[in-house]
């Protein structure tokens, strides 16, 4: 058992350090206020290799596996979470979905794309009056011959109006039935097909969110993945993977917070003497540092396991409600560090604070993540 990184989940921490420093780092204030999601930044992460992480290299990807995915992650979560989480929906949902069930012809058809960065992936599950009840979806798909006519809309979807293409999952079958549902790949400029409404959001606002609308959207059966009736389940293995996701930004997030909080305990004088030096402040300090540790370790247990190909669906749940939590309290003690100057713009900690809270709610409610390790515990 090693607890060290190897060489190559070094050079990607470094090269995602390197990326977030340069691209993003002078833009993150004016990003957030104007909730602009800089498309061209996604471009550049392509060239870095970052929009294909988990892709092959035949595919044009990276190649790399999930401790380096979290590294990757990581580190731009810890200069600006509204782009680690466009990158991480990019690669967990979309690609990784296409990836995972498309048959060969799709994968070379739309994979090269995405893992260059040349496309922007969306991934549609979620519906206005269906949350976490993913069963009780409406949008509907009716076969026509050869083809499919997609009717309804998704909503909180990351990319939802600059995404090239979008994976969604639609009403094949009865709703409630698990089998009742089908996954397509729909591309930008297809009839019926548009974006709707944007969220005007708490934080990462600089990660598009916004509506799917399908009206009388004519798709090609060659536009299905897998069979009919397995969209669900594709789904909920996918999510697995992405809770990795959610928990690696939560990580990069608390990471960030932290950081920004020791540094200002020890230049912030008070009675005489730098704030950290008393037990009030060095005692959260220490709290917070121990939560970290624990998260990124729960990460890199499931980074292992699904590297392994082994059944991690505990593991990926614990690790992302665990490190979700953690964010959100390492964010808010960061804020009474910094006093009154953690509720100004003029530090880090005020945004991390507001970003913080999608980590609990995204991929899966803290809720929901607690039905999923408990069904796992008690079978």
């Amino acid at each position: 058992m090693s607890f060290d990184y190897s060489e190559t989940q070094i050079l990607a921490a470094q090269s995602a350090k390197k990326f977030a420093e340069q691209y993003i780092r002078p833009h993150i204030m004016e990003w957030d206020e104007a909730q602009y999601f800089p498309v061209e930044v996604m471009h550049q992460a392509g060239q870095f290799g970052f929009m294909g992480i988990l892709v092959p290299q035949e595919y044009g990807g990276s190649g790399l596996g999930y401790h380096e995915y979290i590294a990757i992650i990581e580190e731009i979560s810890k200069v600006d979470p509204s782009i680690g989480l466009s990158i991480a929906a990019h690669n967990s949902l979309c690609t990784n979905h296409i990836l995972s069930f498309g048959d060969e012809s799709q994968k070379q058809k739309w994979i090269p794309k995405l893992a260059s960065g040349e496309w922007i992936g969306a991934w549609g599950l979620t519906e206005h009056n269906t949350g976490s009840d993913a069963g009780g979806m409406s949008t509907t798909a009716v076969r026509e011959g050869d083809s499919w006519i997609i009717n309804g809309s998704k909503n909180f979807i990351t990319h939802g109006k600059s995404g090239d293409i979008a994976v969604v999952v639609v009403r094949t079958g009865e709703k409630g039935d698990s089998r009742g549902m089908t996954a397509f790949v729909i591309e930008k400029g297809t009839p019926g097909f548009s974006s709707g409404k944007k969220e005007d959001k708490l934080g990462m606002r600089a990660s598009e969110t916004a509506e799917l609308v399908f009206q009388d959207c004519k798709l090609p059966d060659a536009n299905r993945l897998g069979d009919v009736g397995e969209g669900f389940i594709q789904s909920m293995k996918i999510l697995d993977g992405g809770r990795i996701s959610i928990g690696a930004l939560s990580l990069g997030i608390a990471k960030g917070a932290y950081e920004a909080a020791l540094k200002y305990s020890k230049e912030r004088i008070q009675f005489g003497k730098p704030i950290s030096s008393f037990q009030g402040i060095s005692f959260k300090l220490a709290d917070m540092a121990t939560e970290i540790e624990a998260s990124e370790l729960l990460l890199h247990k499931a980074a292992f396991l699904k590297n392994e190909g082994r059944e991690m669906s505990k593991l990926s749940a614990m690790s992302k409600m665990f490190s979700s939590e953690v964010c959100v309290r390492v964010a808010n003690e960061a804020v009474q560090i910094h006093g009154g100057y953690g509720y100004t713009k003029d530090f880090p900690v005020e945004k991390f604070y507001r970003d913080s809270k999608l980590c609990t709610i995204g991929e899966g409610t803290t809720e929901i993540q607690k039905v999923v390790i408990a069904k796992k515990i008690l079978k």
